[in-house]
């Protein structure tokens, strides 16, 4: 899977699920239900006990699951992630030597940032998406809203504190996706394993995200002046 689909998939989907779990095994349930639930995508946090051998068992067993790979800290990390098979990068802060070895290796980049500072330094550095986090802690949806004025160009993915409430608000606001974590995949549902439970979750999360992207094309219609 190329960098162009992996950017492409993200886009139309608009949903970029975060796992970050206590054990290998809770991953891969997490990982696998939400990828049946229709959301193609997984983060899969460095966090997690076992996390390279995780990225490497669903990029094996999910070849139609976009794997990727969060909480990025240093080139070494990186690296041993895209030899498990990462399809893509993130990480909660701007490291512009990570950034430089994802263009590098011509993998997609999601670095982390949150001040106008470090969002056009991201950009400027190479990443394809500039995660803003945390978002919801520094003003949530208005705040993207607040970046998107002089960065139009630039594409935001809002992370930290998105829930169901304001998922479609982040959308509005002009982010081209979200991070969500727990309020997508509680940790109570994966330690009863109720995957009905998450698939819920992630069809109100779509419907929140196709909704106010219905909404944002109605008002990009160029209104035509009335013919006298």
């Amino acid at each position: 899977m190329d960098k162009e689909q992996v950017r492409s998939t993200i886009n139309d989907v608009g949903i970029v699920p975060a796992i970050r779990v206590a054990s290998a095994e809770n991953a891969r349930f997490a990982a696998e239900t939400v990828a049946q639930a229709g959301i193609p995508i997984v983060e899969i946090t460095t966090t997690i006990p076992g996390a390279i051998e995780v990225i490497s068992d669903l990029v094996r067993n999910l070849p139609h699951v976009i794997v990727g790979a969060g909480t990025i800290l240093d080139v070494e990390i990186a690296r041993a992630c895209l030899k498990a098979g990462a399809h893509f990068l993130t990480s909660p802060g701007l490291d512009p030597e990570i950034v430089h070895f994802a263009r590098k290796e011509n993998v997609l980049m999601m670095a982390g940032a949150l001040t106008p500072t470090e969002v056009v330094a991201a950009y400027k550095a190479g990443s394809d998406f500039v995660k803003v986090f945390p978002c919801a802690q520094v003003g949530g949806d208005s705040y993207i809203k607040a970046l998107k004025a002089p960065f139009p160009q630039i594409p935001l993915v809002a992370a930290g504190g998105v829930n169901q409430q304001t998922a479609g608000a982040f959308i509005l606001a002009g982010a081209s996706a979200i991070g969500v974590g727990g309020d997508l995949i509680p940790r109570s549902a994966i330690e009863l394993r109720q995957p009905e439970r998450i698939r819920e979750l992630a069809r109100r999360f779509l419907g929140s995200v196709r909704t106010a992207r219905a909404q944002l094309a109605v008002w990009q219609v160029p209104v035509r002046a009335s013919v006298r």
